[in-house]
């Protein structure tokens, strides 16, 4: 590969399209802005449009990475669950699905869970993958929260949610509607443990996750321009056939109408969840004790 490929903006992609050994990937179109940003400068940026401050979805491994002390975790195994338990096939097979995602992805589910520390405070942290199939909540995602709340109160830690969701998992049907209950009860068991449970909203954030865990952190923290709601804008504005105020379901709209704590951009996610997580424990960050 050589530098022209490597770090030339493609204004014009049909040069190189002849060469089978250049990558697709090394320049990413952002979708807010549509600058062309190359690939190594946008992981460094967290995946953060350099132009206008665009928050672009993230996968489980990178928010480990950003929010963890050094990005340093331990990775937390979640129970098996059936994988297809009503047999379910509409164009294509669950199974495929699942399969087709699980390659996509490399993960087994749209929720992984993690053990590490923020700001030297341990703490558990559970991502909600929206590449995984919409990040829906079906049974092995219910289960892996519920496995991220019983390691927080093994580990007496607080638990942070990272949710991103287009709903429950429809493929599963009532099953994937039991998750809501499930994960409701485990916040409980964390608030009468006086474990902190905070919740990071990012785009989008809907259905069924709003309606259960997803809103009720004891601090809602939500990204830049991220959509959060139960039913989606177009829905809404369809069925009361009315024109919806601007900005309508997005994180600053909603801190505007009491429905979020803070919008927090992510570059200062970890500092901003350490000094949070100092308050609600009552105790200062282990480096900022006094000696």
């Amino acid at each position: 590969m050589n530098w022209l490929k490597n770090f030339v903006r493609p204004r014009f992609p049909s040069v190189f399209r002849d060469h089978d050994d250049t990558p697709d990937n090394l320049w990413q179109s952002c979708k807010q802005c549509g600058e062309m940003i190359f690939h190594r400068d946008l992981a460094l940026l967290q995946q953060v449009c350099p132009g206008c401050d665009h928050h672009m979805r993230v996968g489980a491994r990178e928010r480990f990475a950003q929010i963890f002390d050094d990005g340093v975790f331990e990775k937390i195994d979640v129970p098996d669950v059936p994988h297809d338990p009503l047999k379910f096939k509409d164009q294509k097979r669950y199974t495929d699905r699942l399969r087709d995602a699980r390659n996509k992805t490399g993960d087994r589910d749209a929720v992984q869970v993690a053990l590490g520390t923020i700001q030297g405070r341990k703490s558990v942290i559970a991502v909600q993958d929206f590449q995984f199939m919409g990040g829906s909540l079906g049974m092995a995602a219910g289960e892996a929260v519920v496995t991220a709340g019983q390691t927080a109160l093994e580990n007496n830690a607080p638990l942070i949610m990272v949710a991103a969701a287009g709903g429950a998992r429809m493929q599963e049907g009532i099953l994937s509607l039991m998750q809501m209950p499930r994960t409701t009860v485990i916040v409980q068991q964390l608030r009468e443990r006086g474990l902190p449970y905070i919740v990071v909203l990012t785009d989008p954030t809907t259905g069924g996750v709003t309606a259960s865990y997803g809103m009720l952190g004891d601090i809602q923290i939500a990204e830049p321009g991220a959509l959060i709601g139960f039913a989606g804008p177009r829905v809404i504005q369809d069925t009361i056939k009315e024109k919806l105020p601007e900005g309508f379901q997005r994180a600053e709209y909603l801190l505007e109408h009491g429905m979020i704590d803070m919008v927090v951009h992510r570059h200062k996610l970890p500092e901003t969840l350490g000094r949070v997580l100092g308050l609600l424990m009552g105790r200062p960050a282990p480096e900022t004790q006094p000696a």
